[in-house]
């Protein structure tokens, strides 16, 4: 069965005029076509609704039992479009955004600052996890948007960058690394080093950096926590290698930052399902996270 919406408006405006031409006026249709309009109707469920007089228009017995349904129905259809339909121009409602926790940390609370500025009717429901649980949590639809590292597959996602973060050599105080400005890759081989775990999306990026640059490092702790590893650096344990955007603003004691050379840097991107474009709301949430971190003058532009 292919009965149309348009066949049941125009059945519904012959039911309440008895009259084709002036069902016809109604719904913007000429006489014939009102008449092949439910002709077909009838056609398709295989009822006669309507008995056809030179002098008038009745409803059969099942035409008067859809007239008698049809005015809810679609008066219902047509409040459930509109409803719809408001979406695009709503303003207010929930937006569920993951996120790594040095974003969590150094990035969201920003972000969710500058939307109750902006967008004080959308409420930024923020999930703290690691970037494997934030992808996961995309891909399973549970969020309308995360905040991540560049992500190694990238498939079934559509990302944006929207910021460049570098690593930075992280040591105590007066080590002999940071001593005398930017340090080449090269130089930490050999050093003990104290890293975020392969849990955190910077990980694979600093060990292919490592690599990359010939330093042969052993690696003394492996934390799940930025804090974690400040606290073991400056105990002695090792140094470090984290992206700048983990530092803290400020209070770093006895530690010193000093930049890596040449510059390696991890990209922040936003990503969704590819195949699930957020709603019109979470898009406005998505376009002032960019703009947020943008604002703090790194470039980012679109992937995928």
């Amino acid at each position: 069965m292919n009965v149309t919406l348009r066949q049941l408006r125009v059945f519904r405006a012959v039911a309440l005029e008895r009259n084709f031409s002036r069902a016809g006026d109604h719904v913007g249709l000429t006489q014939p076509a009102v008449s092949r309009s439910v002709g077909e109707l009838e056609s398709q469920l295989g009822l006669k609704l309507i008995d056809r007089t030179t002098r008038e228009v009745a409803l059969t017995e099942a035409g008067q039992s859809l007239a008698a349904r049809l005015d809810r129905l679609l008066d219902e259809l047509d409040q459930t479009l509109q409803d719809v339909g408001g979406m695009a121009q709503a303003r207010r409602g929930k937006v569920r955004v993951a996120s790594s926790p040095t974003l969590s940390a150094n990035l969201m609370p920003a972000c969710i600052a500058a939307l109750a500025q902006a967008e004080p009717d959308i409420q930024l429901v923020l999930l703290d996890r690691i970037q494997q649980d934030v992808l996961g949590s995309v891909h399973a639809g549970e969020v309308d948007f995360g905040v991540v590292i560049e992500p190694s597959a990238t498939d079934d996602l559509r990302c944006e960058s929207i910021m460049r973060d570098p690593f930075v050599l992280v040591t105590p105080v007066g080590h002999p690394l940071t001593r005398s400005g930017a340090v080449p890759w090269q130089a930490l081989d050999g050093q003990a080093l104290v890293l975020l775990d392969h849990a955190s999306g910077s990980r694979r990026l600093i060990d292919a950096a490592l690599a990359r640059h010939g330093a042969h490092c052993t690696v003394a702790q492996e934390v799940g926590h930025p804090t974690t590893v400040f606290r073991m650096v400056e105990a002695g344990i090792g140094i470090s290698v984290m992206p700048a955007l983990a530092l803290p603003p400020q209070e770093l004691g006895r530690l010193a930052i000093g930049p890596l050379t040449p510059t390696v840097e991890r990209d922040i991107v936003l990503v969704h399902r590819r195949n699930r474009a957020p709603s019109p709301l979470a898009q406005r949430v998505w376009a002032l996270v960019r703009q947020t971190a943008q604002a703090r003058g790194l470039n980012g532009g679109p992937q995928n």
